[in-house]
């Protein structure tokens, strides 16, 4: 007799498999562990052999008999339907595999050790959370253009333009790298060149005019606040380095005897790569620098770090600590940051005193390279650099003490 719904519910797992009957070769088997599973049986070749078709309740009493009479239409046809199945399992698993995500996976995998830690993170969590749900389970091979212009719309319309635009870069180098591992013809976000609005960038605020540079070297020697956020004040506009590798500063990093500060390089703005290969970044230090470090050496030249939390003395000052200061001080997000001392010097450096590009860039940590293309090395144009450095923080105490302020030149651009 034919099964029926009651009979499958009511069917109770015994001590040996049972196998409930339905007809055109399907069964039931209810296991010892109280598992239902459709079964079935058919000859192919001569050969008895048999078809998983699903466990019970997934796979309802109606749909185990369509992929029963399914399975027969095949062998009627002179087809294995095992066969069949064990291709289909084949091309999904290659399909898996050879997804977008799998291969996008597998691309940051390899270049994840070139990139710092966050650089990383960052790429993963953009493709996780703005394009494996949407194209991540599709052939590389399949990507289309379209496919991946409506995932970065989505990006794009919740107002993430420069998100969309790191988006379509990354998809990007995981097609090249597809193509490069012979699982895609074409890199198909290059016919998306573009499609984006361009991004409006945004420099960080600084302050370039002298005269405005010296009304805030005037406030901040007025400035009310402990020594440690006093110092650090008085130093970002003297020595320009990023804020971070200033606030977080170690004595070890100093010899003030020599005037030279060294910055390890796995401080340093650079690869993972860069990090592990490059050597510190000097900073030479004006007579002016050298004589707050000695003061400020007074009260926590016995820690570890220059400018240390107020809550421990184990971890460096907060990193908006400089910028809280500014605020009070007058100066608000929009008008200068801790950031922006590095503009303030590339821009006045330049158009003011003269300086050459090379030697300024230098002093900055930007990329530098000679004539012939080959980059400087931490040592390049040292001398230089440390006249540079003394001539940079004697005109800042000049324009502070009211001296005759140099008009500035055309701009050449500041960075």
């Amino acid at each position: 007799m034919a099964l029926t719904d009651m009979a499958i519910r009511n069917a109770k797992p015994a001590e040996k498999q049972q196998k409930l009957f339905d007809g055109g070769g399907l069964h039931l088997l209810v296991t010892p562990a109280g598992g239902k599973r459709w079964v079935l049986k058919y000859r192919f070749g001569g050969k008895e052999k048999s078809l998983a078709l699903g466990t019970y309740p997934s796979v309802t009493l109606v749909e185990a008999r369509k992929r029963r009479d399914e399975a027969r239409d095949k062998l009627a046809d002179g087809i294995d339907p095992s066969e069949t199945k064990k291709a289909e399992k084949r091309t999904q698993r290659l399909n898996a595999e050879n997804s977008f995500e799998a291969v996008a996976r597998e691309w940051h995998a390899k270049y994840v050790p070139t990139w710092s830690e966050g650089h990383g993170a960052r790429i993963l969590r953009r493709l996780e959370v703005d394009a494996f749900p949407w194209i991540g389970g599709k052939p590389v091979a399949d990507l289309a253009p379209p496919d991946v212009l409506d995932v970065l719309r989505r990006v794009e319309k919740r107002g993430a333009l420069e998100t969309a635009h790191r988006l379509h870069a990354n998809i990007g180098q995981a097609c090249r790298y597809a193509v490069a591992t012979g699982r895609a013809q074409r890199d198909v976000t290059a016919d998306l060149r573009g499609a984006l609005p361009p991004v409006q960038v945004e420099h960080m605020a600084s302050i370039t005019d002298p005269k405005q540079v010296a009304e805030l070297l005037r406030a901040i020697d007025g400035y009310q606040g402990t020594l440690p956020v006093t110092c650090a004040l008085r130093l970002a506009p003297l020595l320009f380095q990023r804020p971070g590798e200033l606030r977080a500063a170690e004595w070890t990093e100093f010899d003030l005897d020599a005037a030279t500060w060294e910055i390890p390089s796995d401080r340093m703005k650079r690869t993972k790569q860069g990090k592990a290969a490059g050597g510190a970044h000097i900073v030479p230090l004006p007579a002016q620098a050298v004589a707050i470090l000695r003061e400020l050496y007074a009260l926590t030249g016995n820690g570890r770090f220059l400018f240390p939390s107020v809550r421990t003395k184990d971890r460096p000052m907060s990193d908006n600590t400089v910028n809280a200061a500014l605020r009070r001080l007058g100066y608000d997000g929009d008008t200068m940051t801790g950031h922006g001392f590095r503009a303030t010097a590339r821009t006045i450096l330049d158009e003011v005193l003269g300086v050459p590009a090379a030697i300024i860039e230098a002093q900055l940590a930007h990329a530098v390279k000679d004539p012939l293309g080959r980059a400087y090395n931490r040592t390049a144009h040292l001398a230089q650099r440390r006249e540079m450095m003394q001539k940079w923080a004697d005109y800042l105490d000049g324009i502070k003490a009211g001296a005759l302020i140099i008009p500035m030149r055309p701009a050449s651009g500041a960075s």
